[in-house]
């Protein structure tokens, strides 16, 4: 079988059977691997369960005399802008190679690579980088990946879907007997104890120790302990008098949820809706992670029950916990409330597990189990980050007494990464969380909107439909608070009801219309009255519709976005933020694909500038003294500095003829060669 390889992979198979590592008659399922998966042959035999990635790296290390550094040390480095800037992206790509360190007395370049033999590549990041010596150190091929899209792109979910692979590599060799099932907990106890002391990962002067990665929590009867990690399967798992047991989807069991928490939470004024928010970040983390719809099904659910029952004063985030006294006893005496009160429903043990262990920490010094790292189950290391991320940019009662920016937010996320949350979880929430909801905004215009009724259950469903429609939804309980919220001038549509307890929706209305800033809003009646001479008088003082109930929510959120479409009052809201959200020359693809017209003013500390769009093409731009193609080559290289973008604005005249794809395209290679 040998015969057939690649002469690569030959070389390979030859060193990991010199080491025992490998057995003759395992070949024939590694071709196969190979040939089905096109990956190289290090990944091949990773995914078969044959060994552990330690074993694999220290063997090859052996043969090609280098130093190696694992998945897990590798997704903690922190590499610096300037050392990236040594190596242009495309040709790092190209040859497969990143850098990580540097030694400026000794001149030499430390590069991550997965062929620390190829000497020409190797040769030519000499050349490139000016290094008097550029030493190689060994990572699995995946890793290396993942690490480049990392570095050069600032995009994590690479090392997250190795974390999942490593579970499903570690249950194949359980399968095959590589690894004994009573190894188990010499396997976690080791990987507990080997945390990491810094984000950067050392260059040891020999390869170090094998660590393999925590091996899974078996679920063995009805003794597993309450954390343990089940495998993927439906919120009705057999032999549970689940919510499928008469024919109840997952999509159905977490839209109740969803209705009867928010329900629960509407008379918590500064936390109102925080469930359903939770829920909906999960819900992305879960998609990026690539999880399947049970598995996601699950998570979502362990959002919404994760604060129910705990009623103190005190909002228990895994932040506020590892910070404050008060709130770690508040969270240590109701961190298993949730799971006591909803007993009865049987739910399944990964949605029991991810709400009652949100509070472990990554460092291990959490509770109630101090479990650490990857033994924490993978839904409350999620849920603890979305819970926090939530409570710091909505609840004005968080511990820094305002509602944070979702920089600011991801940064104390960050700062606290490796202590309280998952580092590799962390960097793929910044990503999701700022890029997407930056572009969200960039490409639309999102609709205030203010729902007046006093009776919560026909406002719920109500409000999360619009929510999920793109809506910004607040909700008034009386005329007095409908008032206040539409004095702050921000409201582009109100969807009330007519009877308003002491007051009415057409006083509301008369009293709205007779204000600057209520003159020209649009305004819906949603009510049960049906008297004609009701509606006539609301049609006189100007509603766009009058809608009777009961109603489709699903159909009402249509009509109400039809009818803003036919507004221009306030449709050319600008979008403003920091260039360390977005980069410029993402937000340039952004307006490109969107098709968005308008002007792009940059602020930085080198000086200002704007860039022109027409239909999603630059069409020009300045940038000090520059103007056209040059100045929107210097604007590239910005990566501190603010943004804003005027919608409104109309191009005068076009200077730039290239389409945006070709204006990117010539400046990444500018940058790269150091030409611009």
């Amino acid at each position: 079988m040998l015969s057939s390889l690649e002469p690569k992979a030959k070389i390979i198979c030859e060193r990991l059977m010199r080491d025992s590592l490998l057995k003759v008659e395992q070949l024939d399922a590694i071709a196969a691997s190979l040939t089905l998966s096109g990956e190289r042959i290090e990944e091949a035999i990773l995914e078969l369960g044959l060994m552990t990635e330690a074993e694999l790296l220290k063997s090859l290390a052996g043969h090609y005399k280098v130093y190696f550094i694992s998945t897990e040390k590798l997704a903690k480095a922190e590499v610096s802008r300037a050392l990236v800037n040594t190596i242009p992206q495309r040709f790092a790509e190209k040859v497969g190679v990143c850098p990580i360190a540097f030694d400026p007395k000794a001149h030499v370049l430390s590069v991550i690579t997965a062929d620390p033999d190829d000497r020409e590549s190797l040769g030519e990041v000499q050349l490139a980088s000016g290094a008097r010596e550029v030493k190689a150190i060994l990572a699995r091929p995946a890793a290396v990946k993942a690490f480049l899209t990392k570095v050069y792109g600032g995009d994590a979910r690479g090392f997250a879907l190795l974390d999942r692979q490593a579970s499903v590599q570690l249950h194949a060799m359980y399968a095959r007997g590589n690894l004994a099932l009573d190894e188990k907990a010499d396997t976690a106890a080791s990987a507990a104890r080997a945390r990491p002391s810094s984000l950067s990962p050392p260059v040891a002067e020999k390869p170090p120790p094998p660590s393999p990665p925590p091996a899974p929590r078996l679920v063995e009867g009805s003794g597993s302990k309450p954390g343990a990690a089940t495998p993927p399967s439906r919120l009705a798992a057999a032999g549970t008098a689940g919510p499928n047991d008469k024919g109840v989807s997952e999509a159905s069991f977490v839209e109740l949820l969803h209705v009867l928490v928010s329900l629960i939470e509407t008379s918590r004024t500064d936390l109102r809706g925080h469930s359903a928010q939770v829920a909906r970040l999960v819900r992305r983390m879960a998609e990026k992670l690539g999880l399947d719809t049970a598995t996601t099904a699950m998570m979502i659910a362990g959002a919404f029950i994760h604060d129910l029952g705990k009623t103190g004063s005190y909002h228990l985030t895994a932040f506020n916990c590892s910070e404050y006294d008060g709130h770690k006893a508040a969270a240590q005496k109701a961190h298993g409330v949730p799971a006591r009160l909803l007993e009865p429903v049987r739910l399944p043990p990964d949605t029991i597990a991810a709400a009652s262990h949100m509070y472990e920490r990554f460092d291990g010094h959490g509770f109630p189990d101090g479990l650490s790292g990857k033994e924490i189950p993978l839904g409350a290391r999620v849920i603890a980050i979305c819970d926090t991320y939530a409570d710091l940019t909505s609840n004005p009662r968080n511990p820094f007494r305002k509602t944070l920016s979702p920089n600011d937010a991801c940064a104390v996320l960050t700062k606290y990464k490796d202590g309280i949350f998952d580092p590799n979880l962390v960097d793929l929430f910044k990503t999701t969380v700022l890029g997407e909801e930056l572009a969200t905004r960039l490409l639309a215009s999102r609709a205030q909107s203010l729902v007046v009724d006093t009776d919560p259950e026909e406002t719920t469903v109500l409000e999360l439909r619009m929510s999920e429609q793109g809506f910004a939804v607040k909700i008034a309980r009386s005329a007095e608070q409908a008032l206040k919220v539409l004095a702050e001038g921000e409201t582009d549509l109100v969807v009330s009801e007519i009877d308003l307890g002491a007051s009415d929706g057409l006083a509301l209305l008369t009293e709205a219309r007779t204000q600057a800033w209520g003159k020209d809003v649009a305004w819906v009646v949603y009510t049960r009255r049906q008297e004609r001479a009701i509606a006539q008088k609301a049609f006189e003082l100007g509603v766009l519709d009058y809608v009777t109930k009961p109603a489709s929510a699903d159909v009402l959120v249509a009509k109400l976005k039809a009818l803003l479409d036919q507004r221009t009052t306030r449709n050319t809201r600008g979008v403003s933020g920091s260039l360390r959200e977005m980069g410029l020359p993402d937000m340039v693809q952004v307006l490109f694909h969107g098709r968005k017209s308008g002007s792009l003013k940059i602020r930085a500390r080198e000086g200002g500038g704007e860039i022109h769009f027409v239909d999603g093409n630059v069409v020009d731009a300045m940038w000090r003294e520059l103007r056209g193609e040059d100045a929107f080559y210097a604007m590239l290289k910005i990566v501190d500095g603010e943004f804003a973008l005027d919608p409104s604005f109309r191009a005068a005249e076009r200077v730039i003829h290239q389409s945006s794809e070709a204006l990117l395209l010539e400046g990444m290679r500018r940058m790269d060669e150091g030409l611009s």
